[in-house]
């Protein structure tokens, strides 16, 4: 079994392992992928103050997120086609959150359904809706999930078009995949892949096919969000979710001061600052730029959480030292799940946790709720983007 020691040791492994087709899926971003790399450079902008002498015995990185007791502030973020990246993956994962004591958010677009995740796990999950045209549809998403007994719907708000993803665009991007020259040839190079998803039965999008009505092709993701999202989408209609579901709600995909606010106004129970992993808007900030602004807008007003471009421990202090209550992983996840299943999350997310208690520690702080902006030496570069007023 290989030594691993960092996140980008699963994602070596994992890019030897999985088909083209969903490497791009989960490693690329819309158009220029500027954003995309920003995710993760602009946290190089933020340094970490060493202090010393400092008693680090009994520390924890225990905390919580919209009430909820988590072993460190981290949470699983919705991915799309997880059950592409390994058999039967959003199973595997969120038994891997189970285990590890954080939240596993299922993603609408998933691969194994709700009820899949749900006969395989035994603690509550939090399941992720898009913003659908069929009313009907969304009402018997919320069903769904009551009868799972999810304890929060995660709201995207960011997606009711698609932003243009040129891998996924050239590779023909679909569950479970065309086959077509250029496919297969890949495939026949990742033969363990293979011979798993043989194993199973979950191929396409289980909360979709057999539960949506009138959608032509539901392998295609594209065609789906052409067909289904609702471009129409404001926030009367997101107040009506909201009730809809009559539990907690996360809002995810705020970027701006203005809109974290109006999400205050509908009533969220929290916020997630995120551009989706550089996705949608190429050229948009980052999140962990955009994260002090939204923060200092709406107070204890809603929890704020954050995610895209976290791929260490050391990334989750920073957020969590820039305001942040909680942050959410997908990539890194994805990572240890394309490269060892079930086993490989679980590594993916202690990786993180010993990281993030290490450097708690050299930073001087015991516990998550001691973390402040106080342990962070801030590079002016991270400050020049402001909007003119």
């Amino acid at each position: 079994m290989p030594v691993i020691t960092e996140i980008e040791d699963l994602k070596r492994i994992y890019k030897r392992r999985v088909p083209k087709m969903f490497f791009d899926y989960c490693e690329s971003g819309a158009w220029t992928e500027q954003t995309f790399r920003d995710n993760c450079a602009d946290f190089d902008l933020l340094r970490l103050r060493q202090r010393v002498a400092v008693d680090m015995a009994g520390r924890s990185t225990a905390s919580q997120m919209i009430g909820e007791d988590v072993s460190m502030p981290v949470a699983l973020a919705p991915v799309g086609l997880t059950g592409m990246q390994h058999a039967d993956g959003e199973i595997l994962a969120a038994k891997a959150a189970e285990k590890a004591g954080v939240p596993f958010t299922l993603s609408t677009m998933s691969i194994c359904s709700i009820e899949d995740v749900a006969q395989n796990t035994t603690k509550p999950f939090w399941f992720q809706v898009y913003t659908l045209k069929d009313t009907d549809f969304m009402e018997r998403l919320f069903d769904r999930a009551r009868t799972a007994n999810c304890s929060a719907i995660v709201i995207t708000v960011d997606l009711q078009i698609m932003g243009q993803r040129h891998k996924d665009i050239r590779n023909g991007l679909s569950a479970p995949p065309k086959l077509t020259p250029k496919s297969i040839a890949n495939m026949m190079t990742k033969v363990p892949w293979g011979l798993e998803m043989l194993g199973t039965k979950r191929r396409s999008f289980g909360n979709i096919v057999g539960h949506a009505k009138g959608v032509s092709d539901p392998s295609s993701l594209s065609s789906w969000t052409a067909e289904a999202f609702d471009p129409s989408l404001d926030w009367d209609r997101i107040a009506q979710f909201k009730e809809m579901w009559g539990g907690k709600v996360i809002l995810k995909g705020i970027l701006d001061s203005e809109d974290a606010r109006r999400a205050v106004d509908v009533g969220a129970d929290a916020i997630v600052v995120s551009n989706h992993g550089g996705r949608q808007l190429d050229g948009a900030i980052s999140s962990i730029r955009a994260l002090p602004e939204i923060v200092e807008a709406v107070g204890d007003q809603v929890e704020v959480h954050m995610d895209g471009g976290i791929r260490s421990g050391q990334d989750v202090l920073k957020a969590i030292a820039m305001g942040a209550k909680g942050t959410y992983i997908g990539r890194s996840f994805v990572y240890g799940l394309g490269a060892m299943g079930q086993q490989g999350v679980e590594t993916a997310l202690e990786v993180i946790r010993k990281e993030l208690d290490t450097t708690m520690a050299l930073c001087g702080r015991r516990s998550i709720a001691g973390i402040d902006r106080d342990i962070l030496l801030i590079d002016d570069e991270f400050n020049r983007w402001r909007r003119k007023v």
